[in-house]
C-alpha cells in the first residue's frame, strides 16, 4: 500500500513545468505526458535521458511509478501499437505496469538552469547568461567565463573528463595564442547558435550534432566542439533530481541510461 503522503504524477509535472512550461517547447516537439494517468500516486521516479526498453524494465524492477526523461518517447503519432518498435514496446510495457512517462525536452532546454546551464556548472562556470534569449530568463544555450583560462589541449581534456566522451570533433580558432576563457554552450543540436556565440565574444562553443559545413562556417573565428548529443544532455537527470529534492518522492538515476551511439577510437 502506498504512503498517503505520496505526490501524484500531476503534482510532479506541475513542479517541473513551474520552470519549464510546455508553452516554451518548440513547435515540432512533443514534450509533456507520454503515457499514464496524472492522478497516479508516485513514491519513486526513474530519471533518464532516453526511454529505452531497458529503461522501462529498470523502472518495473525498481518499483518506480513514473519515468521522467529528457527526450520524449513519442515524437510522432502512433497509428498502431503492435510492439514492433521501441516506442510501441515501451508504451505497452509502461501501460501494462501503470507507469507514467513524462518528458521535458525543449521546454527544459529554455530554462536558464536547465540543460545548458547544467553543462556550464559541470565545467565550473557559475555566472552564466542566456546565449539566445527568448524573453526574460528563458532562451537556448548559455555563455560564461571559465574559472581560469585554458589552452586548447587543456580544454579538450576538461571536456573529455567532464562529459565522459572518447570522441570530440572540433575546429580551431585561428589565432597565435589560442586561449579559451569565455565559453558558450548549448545542449543537443545547437550549431545554429554559433553566430550568437561569436557575437558575444566566446572563445569556444560546445554543442552537438554539428555537420561538416557548419564546422567549416566557423572559419577560424571560434573554437567549436561537438561532444555528442547524449553526452551534452546527460546531466539533465540531475536537474530533475534537484527540482524534486525537497518533495516527498524518491528519485532514482537510471543505470540503463546510456547513448545508443558508439565511437571506435
Amino acid at each position: 500500500m502506498q504512503n498517503e503522503a505520496n505526490l501524484t504524477a500531476r503534482e510532479i509535472i506541475d513542479i517541473i513545468e513551474s520552470v519549464a512550461p510546455l508553452s516554451q517547447q518548440e513547435g515540432w516537439d512533443n514534450s509533456g505526458l507520454q503515457t499514464g494517468r496524472r492522478e497516479t500516486e508516485v513514491a519513486r521516479v526513474l530519471l533518464c535521458t532516453d526511454v529505452q526498453d531497458e529503461t522501462v524494465e529498470e523502472a518495473v524492477r525498481k518499483g518506480c511509478q513514473m519515468i521522467i526523461s529528457h527526450h520524449p518517447l513519442l515524437f510522432h503519432g502512433l497509428k498502431r501499437i503492435e510492439g514492433l518498435t521501441r516506442e510501441e514496446r515501451c508504451a505497452i510495457k509502461a501501460i501494462q505496469h501503470g507507469i507514467v512517462i513524462y518528458s521535458s525536452h525543449t521546454a527544459m532546454d529554455t530554462y536558464l538552469h536547465g540543460v545548458s546551464g547544467r553543462m556550464a556548472e559541470k565545467l565550473g562556470i557559475k555566472d552564466y547568461e542566456i546565449l539566445s534569449p527568448e524573453g526574460g530568463d528563458t532562451g537556448l544555450g548559455v555563455t560564461g567565463e571559465l574559472q581560469k583560462p585554458l589552452g586548447l589541449e587543456e580544454f579538450l581534456m576538461l571536456l573529455k573528463q567532464t562529459f565522459h566522451t572518447t570522441c570530440i570533433r572540433y575546429t580551431e580558432k585561428k589565432q597565435e595564442n589560442n586561449i579559451i576563457s569565455k565559453v558558450a554552450l548549448c545542449g543537443g543540436a545547437g550549431s545554429e547558435f554559433m553566430e550568437n556565440a561569436i557575437r558575444q565574444g566566446a572563445d569556444a562553443y560546445v554543442t552537438a550534432d554539428v555537420k561538416y559545413h557548419e564546422m567549416q562556417a566557423a572559419d577560424g573565428r571560434i573554437n567549436m566542439f561537438d561532444i555528442g548529443h547524449f553526452e551534452s544532455e546527460q546531466f539533465t537527470k540531475e536537474v530533475f533530481e534537484d527540482l524534486l529534492r525537497d518533495h516527498d518522492v524518491e528519485c532514482v538515476i537510471a543505470e540503463s541510461d546510456t547513448s545508443c551511439v558508439k565511437a571506435y577510437s
